[in-house]
């Protein structure tokens, strides 16, 4: 069996990771299984590309098809033209596509075009605001999949509304989240290796000598909705510098909010915030687990600081990871300052549940999608 995956942006790489060591796992005893790993392009900074597949141990892709930044429309068909051309060379079997970037998108109508059956990973996510692309994206290409792996069951009846169901061609079902059989695997070794901490004299010696982690806030911030938007960006600014002014506030600069920092001449507005490149994974990892709370924007750090039993705020007024927020540790708080700065107060007078069932599988999502493959296409 020849798989093409189709990768471009950092949650892709991750959860590319998990899938290809199934892979090379199933290869070893189930016979010969081949995947063509293909990057778009659409990460080309080193933080978020290279140092991804270094840490993660990802192969060097197959092809990489340099496409980088540009509008939407651009971006998506450029990706269009050139995986038609590695598809037609490669004829696989099946295409793996991730999430709901350009990426995902421009994979899943190059591969239904040429008859290519298409596999979702991650597929029946709503959060029924189709101002993001990334809602375009995703629903698009559930429609154009032939097997959908939800990571949980809501995903599940996601699909369903739209009349997307098991059966006549298609398959649909619960595997877990790929993500979480990502963090199961690198979280330890993050702890090992990062040194992220240090870097950043997040450290303090006790009067017995021991080193503490410093209490500090970890932010991330990136969607085009809030970076784009002056006054979104502006709002919240000003409520992570207000948090910034009794602890530490931490925010890794993705290029698009860099960019717009340096626009609207920001950066020396927000001293309290403490700016920084964009980190590798385990880095990231690192930061998230010993946060006193996480304030994102990022629908795959909702989930990162579920699994690592961090509170946290998410700024934007709906998310495709409801079940974080009825579980107690996610907290919609949308963009403006005082609601951000309040949700956090309040947030950390109470105390988050830690108890429930394991909503999004029990680690080992990747080995049942390929299993599933195997016989699917046997």
């Amino acid at each position: 069996m020849k798989i093409v995956t189709i990768v471009g942006a950092r949650p892709q790489f991750i959860k590319a990771a998990a899938v290809t060591r199934a892979i090379h796992s199933a290869h070893k005893t189930k016979g010969h299984i081949e995947e063509v790993l293909v990057h778009t392009g659409q990460h080309y900074d080193y933080l978020m590309d290279k140092v991804f597949f270094e840490e993660l141990e990802l192969p060097k892709p197959g092809y990489h098809l340099g496409v980088g930044s540009g509008s939407h429309g651009q971006q998506t068909g450029m990706m269009l033209e050139r995986i038609e051309s590695v598809l037609e060379k490669e004829r696989p079997d099946v295409v793996i596509v991730y999430g709901d970037t350009n990426s995902t998108l421009a994979g899943a109508l190059a591969a239904v075009k040429l008859n290519f059956p298409i596999v979702h990973i991650e597929a029946g996510l709503r959060s029924y605001n189709r101002i993001m692309p990334e809602e375009i994206n995703r629903a698009l290409t559930d429609h154009l999949s032939t097997f959908l792996f939800c990571p949980t069951d809501q995903a599940v009846r996601n699909l369903l509304k739209e009349g997307i169901k098991d059966g006549k061609g298609r398959f649909v079902k619960q595997v877990g989240d790929v993500m979480y059989d990502s963090i199961l695997y690198y979280a330890k070794v993050a702890e090992k290796k990062s040194t992220i901490l240090k870097d950043l004299n997040l450290y303090f010696s006790t009067p017995n000598s021991k080193l503490q982690t410093q209490t500090y806030y970890l932010a991330t911030l990136h969607r085009a909705e809030n970076t784009d938007n002056s006054q979104r960006l502006k709002s919240i600014l000003r409520a992570l510098n207000e948090i910034g002014r009794n602890y530490p506030v931490i925010l890794p600069l993705h290029p698009r909010t860099k960019k717009r920092l340096e626009v609207h001449f920001l950066f020396s507005k927000f001293k309290y915030i403490k700016f920084i490149e964009p980190v590798s994974y385990l880095d990231m990892l690192k930061l998230e687990k010993n946060a006193k709370a996480i304030l994102t924007d990022s629908g795959g750090v909702q989930k990162e600081a579920y699994w690592l039993k961090v509170p946290c705020l998410t700024l934007r007024e709906e998310t495709e990871w409801m079940e974080t927020v009825k579980n107690g540790w996610n907290e919609l708080v949308g963009t403006e300052s005082k609601r951000i700065v309040q949700g956090l107060k309040e947030m950390e007078k109470r105390k988050s549940s830690k108890s429930g069932k394991k909503i999004f599988g029990e680690g080992r999502a990747s080995e049942e999608i390929i299993q599933i493959l195997i016989r699917g296409m046997g």
